[in-house]
Formats: C-alpha cells, sequence, structure tokens
C-alpha cells in the first residue's frame, strides 16, 4: 500500500488493513475456545475498539483451519451494502439463501442496526446446524429480548482498546524509555488505529473527535431519541472532567446551576443519560461497597472513560490531569483481566479499587508518587484498614519502589501493567 493511494480509500478501511495483520490473542482465542459450542458469541465493546478486525481475524483462522470459504457468512451491517435489510425477516431470509452447506459459521458485525435483528439469531439456531459469532457498540445488544429469547445461551466476549502492553506490541516499540511511551499512551489513548496515525497530530485529533461524535449521535442520541443534547454533553463534559470523583446526579446539577450553564436539571433525566453513557461503552461505572459487609452502597460512585484518549478530546490536551488518568488506566486493567472491579469504603477510609473474580480479592490504591511521606502513610492507611488477608497494593509511577510496607506491595504503574502474573 502506498501513501498516495490513500485518498482513494475509505480512511477506516486503511486503517483496518493496516492494523488487521497484528493479532490480539488474547481475544482470539476466547473466541476459538467458544468455536463450535453452542453459545452465541457477543462481542462488545466502545466503537473503534477493534471488534471489527477480530471477526475478521476469526474469519481469517476459520480459512486457514479447514473451514471452506462457502461455509462462512460474513457481513458488516455498517456498509452500504446492506442497508436493503431493515428487520429480522430481511436478516433471515437473505442469511437462508446463503447456506449451501450442512454447518456454518455467521459473523455478522454490529447487528443492533437491524431491527428485531435477535429474532433471527433465534431462528437460525433453531433452524440450522450453525455458529454465530456477533459484534455490537452498545450494551442494548444485550438488555434487549437476546437474554430472553436465549436464556443464558451466549458467550459475552468484552473488548476493549489496547492494554500498554498491546500498545508497545502495535507500535514495535522495544522496553526503552518506557516513561516516554507510556505517557504517550496516556495523552492519545488505546484505539487500535491510533498506532498507524500517532505522529500526525492533525489527524489524531479529526480520528479522535470524529469517533468520539460518531458515540454519542448513533449510540446515545440516534438510540434513545434525545431531545435535550445540551444536557448530555454538558454531563460527558462533567464526567470527563472528574475521571475517580464520586459522582451523584445532585452534584452534577449543582455544578450546571452554580456555573450558569442550565438551570437545575431533572435528577431523573441525569440518571437516565449516565446509563445511557454506560450502554455506550464511552463510560463505566464503579460502584463503592462497604469492604467488610461486601454490600454495594447506593450512592457516589465513580466513573471512568473507556479511552484515554477520548476523555483528552473532551476535556483538551491541555488539560490532562495525570493522577486521574493513571487511576482511569488501572480501572481498564483490571477490567482487562477479568476483575468486577468496585470501589472500596471501610470506616472513614476509601481504598480506589476493590477487585473480585471468582477466586480471589485485590485491592490496590493508585496514586502518581509517594515520595512524601504524608502522602505514603495516607495511602498506607487505607490499605491498613482492611481487615483480611487478601493482596493490597499501592500502584505509582515512583521508579524502584517494588517493595512491601508491612505486607503491603508498592510496584511501579508501568511495571504492573507489563506484568505477566499479576
Amino acid at each position: 500500500m502506498h501513501h498516495q493511494n490513500f485518498t482513494k480509500h475509505n480512511f477506516y478501511d486503511i486503517i483496518i488493513l493496516v492494523i488487521k495483520v497484528i493479532i490480539r490473542e488474547e481475544y482470539l482465542n476466547r473466541m476459538i475456545d467458544a468455536k463450535d459450542t453452542e453459545f452465541i458469541k457477543v462481542i462488545t465493546g466502545v466503537r473503534r475498539s477493534g471488534k471489527s478486525t477480530l471477526l475478521l481475524m476469526f474469519k481469517e483462522y476459520l480459512l486457514n483451519n479447514g473451514i471452506k470459504n462457502d461455509s462462512i457468512i460474513y457481513m458488516n451491517f455498517e456498509s452500504a451494502k446492506y442497508d436493503d435489510i431493515k428487520n429480522y425477516k430481511d436478516l433471515y431470509s437473505y442469511v437462508k439463501d446463503l447456506i449451501k452447506t450442512k454447518k456454518v459459521y455467521l459473523l455478522l458485525d454490529e447487528v443492533q442496526n437491524v431491527e428485531k435483528w435477535e429474532k433471527a439469531i433465534n431462528s437460525f439456531k433453531v433452524d440450522f446446524d450453525i455458529d454465530i459469532y456477533i459484534t455490537g457498540s452498545n450494551a442494548y445488544l444485550l438488555s434487549s429480548e437476546l437474554s430472553t429469547l436465549l436464556s443464558g445461551r451466549y458467550i459475552e466476549i468484552k473488548i476493549y482498546p489496547l492494554s500498554f502492553k498491546e500498545y508497545l506490541q502495535f507500535n514495535n516499540y522495544d522496553k526503552e524509555n518506557l516513561e516516554s511511551k507510556f505517557n504517550e499512551y496516556l495523552k492519545y489513548g488505546g484505539l487500535p488505529a491510533i498506532t498507524s496515525i500517532k505522529n500526525n497530530n492533525e489527524l489524531v485529533l479529526s480520528y479522535l473527535n470524529d469517533i468520539y461524535n460518531t458515540i454519542v449521535k448513533k449510540n446515545i442520541i440516534d438510540r434513545n431519541n434525545i431531545k435535550d443534547t445540551a444536557l448530555l454533553e454538558n454531563i460527558i463534559k462533567y464526567l470527563s472532567n472528574n475521571i475517580g470523583s464520586n459522582i451523584s446526579s445532585t452534584k452534577i446539577s449543582d455544578y450546571l446551576n452554580s456555573n450558569k450553564i442550565m438551570e437545575k436539571a431533572n435528577h431523573q433525566t441525569i440518571d437516565n443519560y449516565l446509563n445511557m453513557l454506560e450502554k455506550s461503552f464511552i463510560m463505566y461505572k464503579a460502584d463503592r461497597t462497604d469492604i467488610k459487609s461486601k454490600a454495594l452502597l447506593k450512592t457516589l460512585g465513580k466513573y471512568y472513560i473507556s479511552d484515554t484518549g477520548i476523555r483528552n478530546t473532551i476535556s483538551g490536551f491541555r488539560n490532562i490531569d495525570e493522577g486521574h488518568l493513571l487511576e482511569n488506566i488501572v480501572y481498564l486493567e483490571l477490567l482487562r483481566r477479568g476483575y468486577r472491579v468496585n470501589i472500596g469504603k471501610t470506616n472513614e477510609y476509601e481504598v480506589d479499587f476493590v477487585a473480585e473474580n471468582p477466586n480471589n480479592i485485590k485491592y490496590y490504591q493508585v496514586t502518581k508518587s509517594i515520595s512524601s511521606d504524608d502522602v505514603r502513610d495516607r495511602e498506607l492507611r487505607s490499605l491498613e484498614s482492611i481487615n483480611d488477608n487478601y493482596e493490597k497494593t499501592i500502584l505509582t509511577m515512583d521508579k524502584s519502589i517494588n517493595k512491601d510496607f508491612n505486607g503491603i506491595k508498592i510496584k511501579n504503574i508501568i511495571d504492573w501493567l507489563l506484568g505477566e502474573n499479576e
């Protein structure tokens, strides 16, 4: 591919061609492990996080492992080729006519664009020997009739923007000057396409802004028929500027009113918009939990954004709050590693993250530096207040700090992100 030909192609097609040779093995292996099981494989994640590329990689895997091309049906519903497929009846009829072999692999990209698509999926499972893989850019994919129709017969594979380890791989970076490369990652984020355009600052800004606008318009405004778009935009900006802070609809309403952005907004409307932001995968909410009783607390959760590059697009690249973005990076990494992540409360202290999986619990504090005795004592105090024997760790950007204080581990964030067995 030559640079002079770029203008003749769709920008996103070029990006996919550039990055698809790099295999995200962790996600691909999950799909391979689930292959030929009765479960429908549902791949979810924010726009441009790599779902389409993953589906194409899986198609290549099938072709390279003995599956004939006429046994694979691949459809991307963001292509104009499928504009005439409006509803589940159209989808069923179209796919039915393509089935020529006994066993079929059906790969449907952004299938939520088809009205009542889940009815077609259910019929395919009943009528054919078919292995189904679908992707979607919002959580309505799984809160629709799909859950009812399939009654648990699906596996969700959550895909996230690149981890720092993947970011190094995609850029073909070595492990020299890691802090500089990490700051680049913090600034531009981990959407896979960024790695092929990051040397063109104007193109990066345009790309991230376009992704953000598309998420807001297609996945939130159009999907929910929102009329008060100004309120939605102001909520997004507030969350983006307050990553890792305690948030409530009352706080948002008071902020908008006190800054004369708009008169007090209806709390229920704000709550609805917050829910929509979660379902679009642009924002994630971490609830607060009482560490001793394990009870979820209903107030003052925290919000984290799916990608720091998108966050910096919203709030401005000159307004980078490194401390809270570090917290955001750690939160997303814990999700990638399969943990359910909450904010911990113990007596009068708060713990940044309580990370749980079926076999373990881990506690984390995140701070840019603990070189100050006051900061170190404060972070240690929160973890020391937890009266159990699960692993407790402080993550910091300080170098050569990997040691323990009374059983509490202190690790460099970059070392932790690149660790194999965390």
